[in-house]
Parts: C-alpha cells; structure tokens; sequence
C-alpha cells in the first residue's frame, strides 16, 4: 500500500519547478496568514481590518521578509530565528542575542499591540511583523543550531539543484507542491474542537522549545551532500503542511486574546 502511495506522490509531483528560495515560502507564510483569518473571533477580525486599513493577513505576511532590504530595517534581521545551545535546555535571557531573536520579537510585537497608547502605525507595523514571526516559530530550523546557521550550512541537493536543508524546509517542500497558499489553507485539515484546544494549548516559549525538538529531530534525518527527492518530500510534507497550520491556529489565539 505505501509503494502505491509513493507511487501515486511522484506522479502528482513529476512536473513539479523547484528553485525559488523563499522564506517559509511567500506562500507558506501567506497560507498561514490565510488560515489564522479563519480562526478570529469578531472583535480581533474588526480590529485588525481597521489596523490594516482592510488588508488580510495574508496579504502582509511577508512584510518582515520584504524589509530586509532597507538598511532602516536590517536591526530586525536576528528577530527572524532564536538559537538555543545544545547544552541549554531552557531558553536563557542571559545568552540570548542582545540584538534580539524570535522569541522577543514575538512578546515585544504582542506588547505594543496591547498598548493602548501606541500609535497606529507603530500597532501596523507590529501586526505586520508578528504575522510573519509565529509563521518563522513553527519553521523547525528557525529555531534549529547557531553553529550551523540553523541548518543554512548543511548543504545538500533538492533534486538536481545544490541547496542547503534550511532551504528545503523553507520554501522548497512548498513550491515543489505547486499549490497557491489559498489551496494550502483551504485544504488543511479539518479539526474537533479539541484539537484545536490542544494545539492553542501553552504560551510562545513551549512553541520555542517544541520546534526546537522537532529541528533536532530533523537534523538527524538528512546526511551533508545527500540528494533530497520525492522520498523525502513524501516522508515531511505532511509535516510541513501541518506546521502552517498550527502557526495559523495560533497567531489566531495570540490575536483574539488581544483583541478579543
């Protein structure tokens, strides 16, 4: 049965374009923003829609991404990752980046937007960014090793192409699938009541730590110059997408608890 599953999985895939070098994808960050939207309450929704004066969040999560190229900007570039040491089980606030990580971005973007006396285009820019942030949180290897540039130096190929493993859970998984973001959220699963619960369950920090395990796990799994293909897609795909999802449920909480 698995054979004819694969088989099925490469010949779905066999035309499928592989080069775009995306963070989590332009489309992975936008299915997020798309799937959060489905998950706001009334009062976030009307919150938001005035913030954004009517733009989704869709359509601004890759703002932080977008910014990159302004020297105004560039401060922010360490808030896209946070990296624990291997022998650092907790997050410490003693050796954590001066110039800030993911993690702080996160509660510095939620402070300011629960501030009432913050001007609106300072809350715009802080909803812009935090939007793209809880998507980098739930990309395994924005949270992966400092020694390796969480995984940017692990070179390996994507096919027939030289990439790097970081790459390939970004955007290349993403774009290999070939489906807009709003086919990716549309098309993600369909949840009960408690396993939405369960996935709202726990603050920013126990994200931290969760996509820590699973980058560590998925350090393991690929070798240095491995060519990486259809077996491995079938294998963490479905991982991948169940990641855009579970940023979007809780950018949803982190966002309705403000605003709601």
């Amino acid at each position: 049965m698995k054979k004819l599953l694969m088989l099925a999985f490469v010949l779905l895939m066999g035309n499928a374009g592989f080069a775009n070098d995306n963070d989590w994808g332009k489309t992975g960050h936008r299915a997020t923003g798309e799937i959060a939207e489905n998950y706001l309450n009334k009062k976030a929704k009307k919150a938001i829609d005035k913030i954004l004066n009517g733009q989704g969040l869709a359509f601004v999560a890759n703002y932080a991404d977008d910014i990159k190229s302004d020297p105004d900007f560039r401060k922010y570039g360490p808030w896209h990752y946070v990296n624990l040491a291997p022998d650092e089980e907790k997050y410490n606030e003693e050796t954590a980046n001066p110039k800030g990580d993911l993690y702080q971005a996160i509660l510095k973007c939620k402070e300011v937007l629960k501030d009432e006396n913050a001007s609106k285009e300072d809350k715009q820019f802080y909803l812009k960014m935090l939007v793209h942030f809880v998507g980098d949180l739930h990309q395994p290897f924005h949270v992966g090793r400092g020694a390796d540039k969480g995984g940017n130096d692990i070179q390996v190929r994507w096919y027939n192409e030289g990439s790097n493993i970081h790459r390939v859970w970004d955007s290349q998984m993403i774009d290999s699938y070939q489906m807009s973001y709003t086919e990716l959220a549309e098309n993600s699963r369909t949840l009960s009541r408690a396993q939405i619960e369960a996935i709202e369950k726990g603050e920013v920090i126990d994200w931290v730590y969760e996509s820590r395990e699973m980058a560590d796990e998925l350090y393991d799994s690929v070798e240095v110059g491995e060519k990486l293909g259809y077996e491995y897609m079938y294998e963490h795909l479905p991982t991948v997408l169940k990641q855009l999802q579970l940023g979007g449920i809780r950018l949803a909480k982190i966002l309705n608890e403000i605003y709601g």
